[in-house]
């Protein structure tokens, strides 16, 4: 009886740790951005079809994930970012947090990410300091940043003869910082800053502040903003005459959103940088077709594309781990691991929580140069890996050894 009693015990044992051993590991995603406003189409609902197709093609399921997307709209305001992070990680068991749009916003979300332990995966907001002095070991910066842009666009246009700038600054975070180091690589390469007026977020009426640029006699104006801004900014330009009176324009953060918007005949001649673009390879066409027919004909921009790239390298770190409970210790897997997707190709995780890849240098093409709906970019060059981004020592990030 004794011996029977043991052997039942130990099936039960067993049963219990195969059960366990079978049960699939939960994973919750909460994709947070501007769903309803000025940076709703270059993120918004077409973030939330990326990040749940890069779970679908991840194939979490048989991996022993179980996975859920969920979304909200934090509305440009850092408090309410800061609310749904809060409510999210507290209550309703999110692990991480993607997108995120607005560089306060992400600041704010970066700071309540490391205080609860989780992981976020900005694709969205632009500020290098979240790879600098805010850096974070839950924290990684996906797709492009600050540094990435003034290096790229203010470099090349400063090189190229555009040697004093005017800058339009939308006046929060992401302007502020693009600003700074837009106007530093202006600097280094000879040019010189005349002038600069902050913006409000979301302005319809630019009348008055391309007036004090065109009155700055610069010979470019540098537009540190994005989305809705940029489109008005440069839509705007144009009808005051002031391209046509000779100076020029300089989009440091333009999306394919921006262009369809604008539109060509506009647009034409911009110079821009940008991380990834659907037109490049076989995998960003066939990921661009499936996204615009889902997203009612629209095409994908950097954003999604780049939520697409972070989530599915999360995935794969959470599925090494077998748990995503430790944010700290998944992005130290993500660290570890290479990087390697359909769309953003191999790169890495550094240890200020940057990831690295190529950066583009793109015009924007005539209409008689566009051959079909969102055919808009001519690849000027490509920013190797190892210079897209600040260099590592440079950004006084508290996660890296000081040499």
């Amino acid at each position: 009886m004794r011996f029977a009693a043991m052997l039942m015990a130990a099936a039960s044992v067993f049963a219990v740790t195969a059960a366990n051993a079978q049960s699939p590991v939960k994973v919750k995603i909460g994709v947070l951005n501007d769903m309803s406003s000025l940076y709703s189409d270059l993120s918004g609902p077409g973030s939330v079809w990326a990040a749940k197709k890069a779970v679908e093609d991840f194939g979490a399921a048989a991996k022993g994930l179980q996975v859920e997307v969920i979304a909200a709209d934090h509305q440009n305001k850092a408090d309410v970012g800061t609310s749904v992070a809060r409510q999210w990680y507290d209550v309703e068991g999110v692990d991480m947090i993607v997108d995120t749009p607005n560089s306060g916003v992400a600041l704010a979300v970066n700071t309540v990410t490391r205080e609860k332990n989780k992981v976020f995966i900005n694709s969205g907001a632009a500020t290098s300091d979240l790879t600098g002095k805010a850096c974070s070991p839950n924290t990684v910066h996906w797709t492009y940043d600050t540094w990435a842009l003034a290096n790229g666009t203010g470099k090349a246009v400063t090189k190229n003869g555009g040697d004093t700038w005017f800058f339009l600054t939308a006046d929060y975070a992401f302007g502020h910082a693009l600003e700074r180091d837009t106007s530093e690589v202006v600097k280094a390469n000879g040019g010189k800053v005349v002038g600069t007026v902050r913006v409000p977020l979301n302005t319809s009426d630019f009348s008055s502040f391309l007036l004090q640029a065109q009155g700055s006699k610069a010979k470019i104006i540098g537009l540190a903003n994005a989305g809705g801004d940029t489109i008005n900014s440069i839509k705007q330009a144009s009808e005051y005459g002031i391209t046509s009176s000779g100076q020029k324009l300089a989009g440091l953060l333009i999306f394919l959103t921006d262009i369809n918007s604008i539109g060509l005949k506009t647009a034409q001649g911009l110079n821009l940088t940008s991380a990834w673009y659907w037109d490049m390879t076989d995998a960003n066409r066939a990921f661009a077709k499936e996204f615009s027919a889902a997203n009612g004909g629209k095409y994908p921009t950097m954003v999604q594309a780049g939520v697409y790239s972070g989530v599915t390298h999360y995935l794969k770190s959470v599925a090494a781990l077998k748990s995503a409970k430790d944010g700290a210790a998944v992005v130290a897997e993500m660290k570890k691991m290479p990087t390697d997707d359909k769309l953003f190709g191999k790169g890495e995780v550094r240890a200020d929580g940057r990831q690295i890849h190529p950066m583009f240098l793109f015009e924007v093409k005539k209409p008689s140069e566009s051959k079909g709906p969102y055919d808009f970019y001519t690849l000027k060059a490509t920013i190797p890996a190892n210079e897209a981004f600040r260099p590592i020592g440079e950004g006084d990030c508290p996660l890296v050894k000081k040499t």
